[in-house]
């Protein structure tokens, strides 16, 4: 798969294909949905599928400070986009400037006159354009217009509530990592960087790997899970034919200890080596209990061989 970054890394040359444009953080079941309608206009079209995407996050831009928290990296999105049969991701620079394109001036310029658009598929919510005017309605009259077909997407829903980024962030943040891999289709997952830490895991028997995220990222409330480690490379790609390995994982201050900053922490069970300077994705399956303060040390090591033989128990 191709990733280019803004439209001037488009080949000359380049001919028709079908497009579908959004935020796509997660790239959830909902997301899931919309591409694989675009896929198949593509496959009965004979063109190469186009995702267009945003860097950074339009909320941050738009209002600073406000950007969500981040489900997926840009990496991991198009990793995930590539898993799916997406061609080509297109990450967009959003600037102050770009957010002040009318409708038809992004359209024109995103779709029309770079990418050749012969489909745009988006969900059914989609806008787009200066204060979010466009909608499908809108894309199908410029689509009548410039010549391509626009087809908004059912959005995918259950319980009478709808798939969506917002959704699963909430059951991020409640901890509640069942209901948010149900959403995403897999497990939600950290990636970051293997740093120093106090080191106090070494010294109770629990050696943990320590994983600076970035600061938008999405991490679970404090508490203990159990879940997976997976090896990614320096920019955040899933490096293949390594393992995945099981891993108590801790998030929050470590309030035994008096600790004041929150980080992210997995003890990776039968584990014997050096992961610093190493770059992992840390998997959330099951949140085991909420974070504790202990009176002793001996019953944060009893309480932690206990977090360990569960992890083994429900990891299988």
């Amino acid at each position: 798969m191709q990733r280019w970054r803004g439209l001037d890394e488009i080949p000359a040359g380049w001919g028709r294909c079908v497009t579908t444009i959004g935020v796509f953080d997660g790239v959830h079941r909902g997301h899931q949905q919309i591409i694989a309608r675009a896929r198949q206009l593509a496959a009965e079209r004979g063109l190469p599928t186009v995702l267009v995407t945003f860097n950074p996050h339009p909320s941050e831009v738009v209002r600073p400070g406000s950007h969500p928290p981040q489900l997926t990296t840009n990496t991991r999105k198009a990793e995930l986009a590539a898993e799916l049969g997406v061609d080509v991701v297109v990450f967009l620079p959003f600037t102050l400037e770009f957010s002040k394109l009318t409708p038809e001036e992004f359209i024109h310029q995103a779709v029309v006159a770079e990418l050749h658009a012969d489909a745009v598929v988006v969900g059914e919510n989609f806008r787009f354009g200066h204060k979010a005017a466009g909608d499908v309605a809108m894309l199908a009259e410029l689509g009548s217009r410039w010549g391509f077909d626009a087809e908004g997407v059912t959005l995918l829903s259950e319980a009478g509530r709808p798939i969506s980024s917002t959704y699963i962030r909430s059951c991020v943040k409640a901890g509640d990592m069942a209901a948010a891999a149900h959403a995403l289709g897999r497990p939600h997952r950290l990636d970051g960087v293997v740093v120093r830490g106090d080191q106090r895991g070494r010294d109770l028997g629990f050696p943990t790997a320590n994983v600076r995220t970035a600061s938008f990222a999405a991490v679970p409330a404090d508490g203990i899970y159990a879940g997976r480690v997976v090896r990614i490379d320096e920019w955040g790609n899933t490096l293949t034919g390594l393992p995945t390995l099981p891993a108590a994982i801790s998030v929050g201050t470590n309030p035994t200890f008096d600790g004041r900053y929150r980080s992210v922490e997995a003890y990776v069970l039968d584990f014997d080596g050096d992961l610093y300077g190493q770059n992992l994705g840390v998997e959330f399956v099951h949140r085991l209990r909420g974070m504790i303060r202990f009176d002793s040390i001996e019953d944060l090591i009893t309480q932690m061989t206990d977090d360990v033989a569960r992890t083994r128990q429900l990891l299988g």
